[in-house]
């Protein structure tokens, strides 16, 4: 049991276990709402980017930038989140499966 454990195949996935539970959905649109702030952040830090600054990039408000970079609000609509990943370089990429 042991060396099944260390090779990976006891068990399932962590994705099947989420899927299980009912809320694989959610957890990943939250990580995907993450990440996007996460790198936001990142860049507007490294290329020292005002909020202001950013808000006006992004042709949003400052209080929705806030809303944005707010890892825990996930209230957040897809136009806004297609804006975020344009300004850190990436496309955002919607797929049903």
């Amino acid at each position: 049991m042991k060396q099944d454990v260390e090779r990976g195949t006891v068990g399932q996935s962590f994705e099947d276990f989420l899927k299980e539970q009912g809320i694989y959905e959610e957890t990943t649109a939250r990580v995907i709402k993450r990440v996007l702030a996460s790198r936001l952040a990142d860049k507007m830090k490294k290329e020292r980017i005002s909020k202001a600054e950013m808000a006006k990039r992004l042709g949003s408000s400052r209080s929705q930038l806030e809303r944005l970079l707010d890892p825990e609000n996930d209230g957040v609509s897809l136009i806004a989140l297609a804006r975020v990943a344009k300004a850190v370089g990436k496309s955002l990429r919607l797929e049903l499966m």
